[in-house]
């Protein structure tokens, strides 16, 4: 294998369903570490991982990660073959993925939020059923998480509190039914 395949390998796409887990969003030092901000809960978690890909200005590439860890309130990580701290300031902004099929398995009833953004939430409030939209993307407030659900040219904050507003999520259809007033 010559370096040219090695590098055109490199920068190939992920083959199957990816999760951003972090960003790069600043330079560490002058040896090419980076700070991490982590999309994992809790976000240690992110400390787990080693290879992933990164994607930033429109490709993407598989990097490895050979050391992390905490620092202050943050993460900071470094890849295999950045050194140098110039280098690693092109690199903020970066977006980290995994595929979705390395996640660790969850329990019955419990979600990813990537799996639930796109999915159509529709409201079944005293006995009528009403379209609502779709997810846009959830918010976490301390109390419970919170689905933002866009549509009717209207945005709507509906707390993440099963058994009570959050119905039913059934992935395979695509379809979140929550006990929620539509005019709300």
């Amino acid at each position: 294998m010559t370096s040219n395949q090695t590098a055109a390998e490199n920068k190939a796409a992920p083959l199957s369903e990816t999760v951003v887990i972090a960003e790069l969003v600043g330079i560490y030092g002058v040896k090419g570490w980076l700070k991490v901000k982590s999309h994992t809960s809790p976000k240690e978690n992110f400390l787990q991982y080693q290879q992933c890909w990164l994607r930033h200005q429109g490709q993407t590439k598989r990097v490895e990660i050979d050391a992390s860890r905490t620092q202050g309130k943050g993460i900071i990580a470094h890849f295999v073959g950045l050194d140098d701290r110039d280098e690693a300031r092109t690199w903020v902004g970066a977006e980290l993925l995994i595929e979705a099929d390395s996640l660790p398995q969850l329990d019955d009833e419990e979600f990813y939020w990537h799996q639930l953004v796109g999915l159509a939430v529709s409201s079944e409030f005293e006995g009528v059923t009403t379209p609502l939209g779709e997810v846009s993307h959830l918010l976490e407030t301390g109390a419970n998480d919170v689905l933002v659900v866009k549509g009717d040219d209207r945005e709507r904050l509906i707390p993440w509190v099963p058994d009570q507003v959050i119905l039913k999520v059934d992935l395979s259809a695509r379809q979140i039914t929550v006990d929620w007033d539509p005019e709300f």
